[in-house]
This record gives structure tokens, C-alpha cells and sequence, in this order.
């Protein structure tokens, strides 16, 4: 940031990186003047929400900031556009909504922004100052509300201390790598004051420490089987090429860390597929071989590290080092060998200038590991090839079922293969949570990062569509999908509206199966087939776009899967279309999340006896 003078004024100003005009030193203006100054120094240029009276004063000036307040239909799917504003761009996503209700709604998508490590900044209007403990008009207590989804709450108790807080809000979610909540009370955007706008201040992460450098390249330099899993951290650290040279250096197999399947390239010949539910088979048997394992910007979270497929994968005995920008996340899932408390990418380059010039143990493997990585690789996509349906006995049965009825029902897994190839580049995907959209983790392969958006830990439904939304702000360049199953759409279809209101063009899949898959499944598992509440007959998905003013399509044909979805994404890039494409799919269900999650029913009344 520079200093200027503007010709049209004697009043001090600093430059902004994107060209804009703040006021420098300390001046004479109101709260809502250093509040919105703010925003500027820290390069906001999009805010997600609803308006509203509690924060009317600051709106009025968002435009001559060269900030726009993008309207949607809930605050819950702003959070959301927020959250993948932040994680296709790598700078702050913003959110704000009426006092109350408006902030309340905004509670969901936060903590999954949390989970995310995303840099997203709640603002949070309250009711007045004089007002609070009245129980007037949309008042309630807001930052109880956010205090687990949050890295860091302000509360602006005086509005002389209005760009103080607002600039701290901004700079922790950086450092700290989570949401933040700037809360205003709403009578504190009035008044005179003398502020001076505070700079953006950034932290330069390093490596680690010495000493645990080096015992990780020891570990390395003697390890005959070296696995790394590339995590969120590598993401967004933007530390692919240092992951790449390390993978490189050691000939290792390189595995995704759970819904972070763009953390390593799918073209490069070390990349294996995820880790995880409904993940890579072939990545899961090598890291089983692992005798060191790298776990490079990721905190093992349990989803990345449990059986599947029926396998036990993780390496009983294998010496672990972590690798983390959050010192707490070293060693809390698993027990670790080393732990580096450091930047990812930074790390990753040390480790590699520390093995320069030794003697590595794996170099007498190397091309028999090549061999074994290529020949898991080559396996696991003639299985998935090969896997046209689920073979469970009730998948079998609703096949069956459904071959009788009218219309064409297609197999989830040959729809995703089909997505898969038909898949434009450097695209930007966003799933939902349920069981189709879990099963889409084997077939989504990306060649950059900040490519995918997935609801991480906090698995809340409504997510995919006004993510990808806020992706295609921060990213217009890039044609952005997003996956949804018909139960998670209904929660979120609302926003279809948004996209096409303020020319956002996206391209969305909908599963239509007319079940809530994830849980049925349990149903079916532990309840022998006692279906309540599972079934979600409805109109037409692709209907219901096209009242909303976007394109829907219909698709029933196998071979329609791919051409719908190119000329969706034509529409998207080309014509400016937002296009919602149902595809018709079987009633059969993939594995459960976890099979731990629930024990078989045990009854003790008579009238519930059968009930088992």
C-alpha cells in the first residue's frame, strides 16, 4: 500500500493493493465510515447477506468503496457463498445479516466454514445498546451464538474503537486460519469520531522448528516405504509444487487427505485418490504399506484415518510425522512420531533441502514401489469401471423394483463416471453430504488446487449450491458444478434465484432418487427395512429452475449424462446460463458413513418385541 494525496481532497489517503483509496492517519469521521474504510484496506470488494436496518448507515456507502452486497434468498446460503468465496479466492469471504434472525441463520454455514479453516468474517449487527435486556425487537445474545464456530470474537463496546476491532476480526481469521465474528451493536454506527484506519497486518509462517526438521528428515532418509498425505493445509498454503518436489525426492505415493482431493495433482504419477469414506482403494492399500507416513498440512481427521471398504488401512506401526500450521492439531487423532508445527509448503522445501545429498534408504525401492503404485492405480480404475451398481441385497432388490416402473433410472456410479469424464478443465466442484454425493469422492480428479468445496466435518445439508455460488464470484474465470442429492437440494434450491438475479451462472447436478440415502441406509442396516420419514417424492427439480429462470434439463439416458453436462457448463461459460440438470437415478445405496455410528435395536416392552 502507498501513500497519495487525491486531487479532490486535503484529506490523506493510502492505496490499496486493488487500486482503491483509504483514509491514512488519523481523521475525523463516523463509525460506519471507518467500519466500511476498513473492509477497503483489507480488499473487500463482495459482501453475501440480506440487508437490513441495523447496519442500513454502513450499507449506504458500500458502493462509492467499490463494495457490492450480493442479496440472497436465506443468510444461511450467504455463509455459504461466503465460505467458498474465501476458498476459491484464498482471501476473506464476508457475510452480514439483520440483527437476530438474520444472524441466527448464519449459524450453520459458519461452522462449516470452521471446519473448513476458511477465512470468513461474520458481521453481526445487534440490537441497541439502550435496548438489550429489554427483550425488544430481534434481540437475542449474538456471540454465544458463534463462540465454537469461531477463531475470534469481537465486540465493538465503543464505537471509537469501530476500526480497531473490525481490522483485528480480518487480520485473525488470516492468522488463524477460521471464521471471525465482528459484532456492532447497531447504534454504535452513528456518531463523530476520530479514527485512523488500521494496515492489513499478515504473518510469514516458517518451517518448523529445527530440531523436529531434522529428526523428520532422519526418519525420511531411512524409511523404505514413505506415504504422504496431502491435506487442506497444502491447499490453502498454496504448497503443491514443495508437495510435488518432496513426493519427487522420496518416490513416494502421494494420498489425498479426506474431501481434499485437489491437493494433489490426479495426472502426476505419485497421486493415489483420497483417503476415506467412499475414497481410493488404491491409495488406502499403500498408505496399509507405509513404514513412515507424511502427513503433510492435515490434522487426521477420523472420516480420513477409519476402515473402509472393509479395510483396516491405517499403519499400525508405522512412524508418523505430522505436519500442521495449528501446534493443537499434533498428535490428537494419532499417535505421531515427529510433529512440525509449521507452514506446509515451507516445510515440505526444508525437508527436501535436508535430504539433498544423503543416502536414502527408499532409493533401493524406488522402482519396485513405481511398480506397486501402478499396478494399485491401474486396479482400483478397472474396479470402478467395473462397478456399474451396488451389489447389496437391497440395492439389488430396489433395482429390480424400480425396472418395473415407468421412466429410466440410471446407476449412481455409472452417472458419476460419466460426470467424471465429461468434467471441463481447471473446473471447480462443490458436493453436498449424502451417500450419492460420498460416492462422488472416487471419481472427482483435479489438476490444481482450490478446485473442490465439500461441507468437511460438519456435514450440513444445503451446502453445494450456494458454495459453488460464491466460488464463481471469487473465480469467474472457471466453469464451477456443483452435486446434490434431492434431499440436500430442497434445502438450498432457493439460491438458484440469487445466481440468476445477479448474473452468478452455475451448473448444478441433482441425484433425484426420492430418498434421503445417508440415513435410509442405516434403516436398512440396523432396522431391517423400517422406513420413516426417508422418502422425498417431488415435483420436478428441473421444473422448478426453470420457474426460477434458469435452464433445467432432465436427463434418464446414460449416454445424455456427459453431452447435458458440456453444454451446461457451454451455457455457463458462454451465455451467462445458470443450468439445474436432474438426473434420474435407482433407489440403491452405497456403504454407510461409519458402521459404528449406531448398534442393533435391543427391545424390553412387549409391544415393541418385533420391533428388533
Amino acid at each position: 500500500m502507498t501513500e497519495s494525496t487525491a486531487s479532490n481532497t486535503s484529506q490523506p489517503q493510502f492505496t490499496t493493493e486493488d487500486g482503491r483509496q483509504v483514509a491514512a492517519g488519523v481523521q475525523r469521521m463516523t463509525p460506519s465510515e471507518s467500519f466500511v474504510e476498513t473492509l477497503v484496506s483489507h480488499g473487500v470488494t463482495d459482501i453475501f447477506g440480506i440487508m437490513g436496518s441495523a447496519f442500513m448507515d454502513a450499507m449506504d456507502i458500500f458502493a462509492p468503496a467499490g463494495i457490492q452486497l450480493i442479496p440472497v434468498v436465506h443468510e444461511q446460503g450467504a455463509g455459504h457463498m461466503a465460505d467458498g468465496y474465501s476458498r476459491a479466492s484464498g482471501r476473506h469471504g464476508v457475510v452480514i445479516g439483520q440483527n437476530g434472525p438474520g444472524i441466527s441463520n448464519c449459524v450453520t454455514a459458519i461452522a462449516a466454514a470452521y471446519w473448513a479453516h476458511s477465512p470468513v468474517v461474520v458481521v453481526t449487527p445487534e440490537a441497541g445498546t439502550m435496548g438489550m435486556g429489554l427483550g425488544g425487537f430481534q434481540e437475542t445474545n449474538q456471540l454465544p451464538m458463534f463462540e465454537e464456530f469461531t477463531k475470534y470474537q469481537a465486540h465493538v463496546n465503543n464505537p471509537r474503537r469501530m476500526a480497531e476491532l473490525t481490522g483485528r476480526a480480518f487480520d485473525r481469521a488470516m492468522s488463524e486460519m477460521g471464521p471471525t465474528q465482528l459484532n456492532i451493536p447497531r447504534d454504535h454506527f452513528y456518531g463523530d469520531i476520530e479514527a485512523e484506519i488500521p494496515r492489513p497486518s499478515r504473518l510469514d509462517r516458517g518451517p518448523g522448528g529445527e530440531r523436529s526438521l531434522e529428526e523428520a528428515a532422519r526418519l525420511l532418509a531411512e524409511a523404505e516405504f514413505p506415504v504422504i498425505i496431502s491435506g487442506g493445509g497444502v491447499v490453502m498454503g498454496d504448497a503443491v509444487e514443495q508437495c510435488k518436489a518432496l513426493a519427487e525426492r522420496l518416490g513416494a505415493p502421494v494420498v489425498n487427505s479426506y474431501q481434499h482431493n485437489d491437493s494433489f495433482p490426479a495426472s502426476h504419477p505419485l497421486w493415489c485418490g483420497p483417503l476415506g469414506y467412499q475414497g481410493s482403494k488404491a491409495g488406502m492399500k499403500l498408505l496399509a504399506q507405509a513404514d513412515v507416513v507424511v502427513a503433510l498440512g492435515t490434522r487426521l481427521g477420523p472420516f480420513g484415518t477409519l476402515p473402509q471398504y472393509g479395510m483396516e488401512y491405517w499403519p499400525k506401526d508405522a512412524k508418523i510425522i505430522q505436519i500442521d500450521a495449528d501446534h493443537r492439531m499434533l498428535g490428537l487423532v494419532k499417535k505421531i512420531e515427529v510433529g512440525i508445527c509449521g507452514d506446509a509448503g515451507a516445510a515440505a522445501q526444508s525437508l527436501v533441502q535436508r535430504l539433498d545429498g544423503r543416502d536414502l534408504v527408499c532409493e533401493q525401492t524406488r522402482a519396485r514401489r513405481s511398480a506397486t503404485v501402478q499396478a494399485e492405480k491401474d486396479a482400483w480404475e478397472k474396479e470402478l469401471d467395473g462397478w456399474i451398481h451396488e451389489t447389496d441385497p437391497y440395492s439389488i432388490d430396489m433395482i429390480a423394483e424400480q425396472d418395473g416402473e415407468d421412466g429410466s433410472w440410471l446407476h449412481p456410479r455409472q452417472v458419476l463416471r460419466e460426470l467424471e469424464k465429461a468434467l471441463p478443465e481447471r473446473v471447480m466442484v462443490s458436493t453436498d453430504i449424502g451417500n450419492i454425493n460420498s460416492i462422488a469422492h472416487s471419481y472427482l480428479r483435479f489438476e490444481e488446487p482450490r478446485s473442490f468445496f465439500a461441507p468437511m466435518s460438519f456435514g450440513n445439508c444445503g451446502y453445494a449450491l450456494p458454495t459453488i455460488i460464491g466460488a464463481k464470484l471469487a473465480a469467474p474465470e472457471r466453469p464451477a458444478v456443483a452435486y446434490a442429492g434431492d434431499g440436500a437440494w430442497g434445502m438450498s434450491m432457493g439460491e438458484i434465484m440469487t445466481a440468476v438475479r445477479h448474473d452468478i451462472p452455475v451448473t448444478a447436478v441433482v441425484f433425484h432418487n426420492r430418498q434421503w440415502g445417508a440415513e435410509k441406509k442405516n434403516q436398512v442396516d440396523f432396522y431391517d427395512r423400517r422406513f420413516v420419514a426417508g422418502e422425498l417424492e417431488s415435483e420436478s427439480f428441473a421444473g422448478i429452475a426453470q420457474a426460477m429462470g434458469a435452464d433445467g434439463v432432465i436427463v434418464d439416458r446414460l449416454e445424455d449424462v456427459g453431452p447435458a453436462l458440456s453444454k451446461a457448463v457451454e451455457a455457463q461459460m458462454n451465455e451467462g446460463r445458470t443450468t439445474v440438470i436432474e438426473v434420474m437415478t435407482t433407489r440403491e445405496l452405497g456403504d454407510p458413513f461409519r458402521r459404528d455410528a449406531l448398534s442393533k435395536p435391543v427391545r424390553h416392552l412387549d409391544k415393541y418385541r418385533d420391533y428388533v
